[in-house]
């Protein structure tokens, strides 16, 4: 079993910067993908960022590119989300999500909220 925990969600004015982090734990896996998902109201979750442990980054939403960057601490088991110049639209709640060993079985943090006021 893998445990996540988010942390840094907040209200921040549009505009404004938020942090993000997750941290695994558990015993006895290897990471292969940490990602961060959020889920806006009205829609479904949708991917925002994923990263590989080494290093390699995809951006899933062409809006967040140029203002999310996301980040992975293999020795700590962390991976950050730092978002810029956020927007009222970024509201939502923002999962934390790993795919761990070679079955690549996927774990979800309880999520974090993210409130940006215009």
């Amino acid at each position: 079993q893998v445990q996540l925990v988010e942390s840094g969600g907040g209200l921040v004015q549009a505009g404004g910067s938020l942090r993000l982090s997750c941290a695994a734990s558990g015993s006895d896996f290897s990471i292969n993908v940490m990602a961060w998902y959020r889920q806006t109201p009205g829609k479904q979750r949708e991917l925002v960022a994923g990263i590989t442990t080494g290093g390699a980054a995809n951006y899933g939403n062409s809006d967040v590119k140029g203002r999310f960057t996301i980040s992975i601490d293999n020795a700590k088991k962390m991976v950050y989300l730092q978002m810029n110049s956020l927007k009222p639209e970024d509201t939502g709640v923002y999962y934390c999500n790993t795919v761990v060993g070679s079955e690549w079985y996927s774990y979800w943090g309880q999520g974090t909220q993210v409130t940006v006021s215009s």
